[in-house]
């Protein structure tokens, strides 16, 4: 029985000390390679979350950066041309102030912007959605100099200070950006415009990039543990081997980088082009414009001047009224998409015959045409064919006084000539391409890879050419 109880007070001795021996023993217990891991693991996720913090704030930056850029950019197109008094002075016109109301509550900014602003070089507001802030001046804040300064500024706003008190109200987040505005005529910034976008359409981007970085950060983390582990476990002989192959993970990494570069390049200048395509496109239009319904209304005018004076013919009536209504086709036309419909089942031949014909019509002039087969397939070419006839036929009929025209047009080696010739009082030299007219010819033509020139020697006549490939 003593021997019993001995057993049982030195078997509960024993329980009292091993926990004890168990946590002094453990370090000792653990091989270099765990005690590497442990270690590791705590350093590698102390940067994780240093890298991770800072990586996921660069990309954060740059994304509402660019987020902000590119609303600044739709924001600025539209409204910079309706803020061009603060050029003059520190009250925009009410008819700008008019427009500006429009565009925002009822035009294309009415669903993407919540609330706007247009600062002075003050720091007085100039125009806001909020009448009350209207002539009010305000402390001049960072985000406020910088646009003024000439640069896009953009961050999620905690809304603070008596000129944010309806965006407060509101309960929402909102992305708050300040854009500069330009004047047209000298590019120097004359005031700043400060836009309220909310968070809700890009909230979730914004998520999506912010776990993607962690998650990247964390699996690189883990990687690189795992290498770690790996390399200490097999010894020294493997750790010049493991290094090169970060080494080259590196390398790799920078040129993921270099490539990034490369294609933000890329999207920058794909937006640089596509603002030069916009304004070749609006000068289509007033191309367009001049070259179809103004020549017809001024055809009109001529005939009405002539019926002034006296000198009307029998069919004035059907002809004015003929070019009215071709008019209001052509710019119902122009509305749908700049096409000529009626010309896409016609040859290339019967689009010439076709603004020979019109141009003898409405003027009463005589057109000698030396026409060939003329194999235009292009729609866009018998467009150039039939607008450039329209042109300078007109031209050489109002402006050159013309007695003799000559209208040929001719394939040679694959590309399309058209010349036109006249006997007219003609022009000086360097005074082509002055009007819109055949301004709006060289651009048209040049849209297609062609050229416009013209020959003009004193009062000797003219001969205007188009060659397109």
């Amino acid at each position: 029985m003593r021997e019993l109880e001995s057993d049982r007070s030195s078997l509960m001795q024993n329980s009292l000390i091993s926990p004890n021996h168990w946590r002094l023993s453990l370090g000792e217990r653990l091989t270099l390679a765990w005690q590497f891991a442990f270690a590791g693991l705590l350093v590698l996720l102390a940067g994780m979350l240093a890298i991770g913090a800072w990586v996921t704030s660069n990309l954060e930056q740059g994304f509402v950066q660019n987020r902000a850029d590119s609303t600044a950019l739709f924001v600025d197109s539209i409204v910079s041309p309706l803020a061009q008094g603060l050029g003059t002075g520190p009250k925009l016109p009410s008819t700008d102030e008019q427009a500006l109301a429009r565009a925002i509550q009822d035009g294309p900014l009415a669903h993407r912007i919540y609330s706007f602003k247009i600062w002075t070089r003050g720091a007085t507001v100039a125009y806001s959605s909020d009448p009350a802030l209207i002539g009010r001046t305000f402390e001049l804040r960072k985000s406020l100099q910088t646009a003024l300064d000439g640069s896009v500024y953009a961050e999620f706003d905690r809304l603070e200070g008596e000129e944010h008190l309806v965006e407060r109200r509101s309960g929402l987040e909102f992305l708050e950006v300040y854009s500069p505005i330009r004047d047209a005529q000298t590019g120097e910034v004359i005031g700043a415009a400060e836009f309220y976008e909310p968070t809700s359409g890009f909230t979730s981007e914004l998520h999506r990039v912010r776990m993607h970085s962690w998650l990247v950060v964390a699996a690189v983390t883990a990687a690189m543990l795992a290498l770690l582990f790996a390399i200490v476990a097999r010894g020294s002989a493997r750790i010049e081997k493991q290094r090169k192959r970060l080494d080259d993970q590196v390398v790799e990494l920078s040129r993921l980088l270099a490539s990034n570069t490369v294609l933000r390049k890329r999207a920058d200048e794909a937006t640089q082009r596509t603002i030069a395509l916009n304004e070749r496109y609006l000068r289509r239009i007033s191309s367009d414009l001049h070259d179809g319904p103004t020549q017809l209304l001024g055809f009109v005018i001529m005939r009405l001047e002539a019926i002034r004076k006296g000198k009307g013919r029998d069919d004035d009536d059907v002809l004015i009224k003929r070019s009215v209504t071709e008019a209001i086709n052509e710019i119902r036309d122009l509305c749908r998409g700049l096409q000529l419909p009626e010309l896409e089942a016609l040859s290339g031949r019967e689009v010439a015959l076709r603004a020979i014909s019109a141009h003898e019509l409405f003027t009463g002039n005589k057109i000698e045409a030396d026409l060939t087969d003329l194999e235009v397939r292009n729609h866009g070419m018998k467009i150039c064919l039939y607008r450039f006839l329209q042109e300078v036929l007109s031209n050489a009929s109002r402006h050159a006084k013309a007695n003799r025209i000559v209208a040929s047009a001719y394939m040679k080696e694959g590309t399309l000539v058209v010349r036109v010739e006249d006997d007219g009082v003609g022009f000086q030299r360097g005074s082509a391409g002055q009007g819109l007219g055949l301004a709006g010819l060289q651009e048209r033509a040049a849209s297609l890879g062609g050229v416009v020139d013209v020959i003009a020697d004193g009062n000797r006549g003219t001969i205007v050419q188009m060659v397109l490939p």
